[in-house]
């Protein structure tokens, strides 16, 4: 399994106006929000990187106006949720 860690250079981290418990679940969400906005994630594995379920995404996307792109695995992974698949 491959893993993926990100550093954050110490300056960066003290700048942010967030508290310090808020900072990784922000940064996370704010990072899945613009992979998915590039259209560099699908759906699913965005909300699943941001940790909040699919439908709190949507909302998310939804109140900063980022478009909603719907594919094949977008698609597969919504007949899979209702049993269809």
């Amino acid at each position: 399994m491959n893993q993926l860690t990100l550093e954050v250079p110490p300056d960066v981290s003290e700048a942010l106006c967030l508290p310090e418990q808020e900072a990784r679940p922000r940064l996370l969400l704010e990072l899945a929000l613009g992979l998915y906005g590039q259209n560099l994630l699908p759906l699913g594995k965005a909300a699943r990187l941001a940790g909040v379920s699919q439908h709190t995404f949507s909302l998310q996307l939804g109140a900063r106006q980022i478009p909603r792109h719907y594919g094949e695995e977008e698609l597969s992974e919504d007949l899979a949720h209702a049993g269809l698949q």
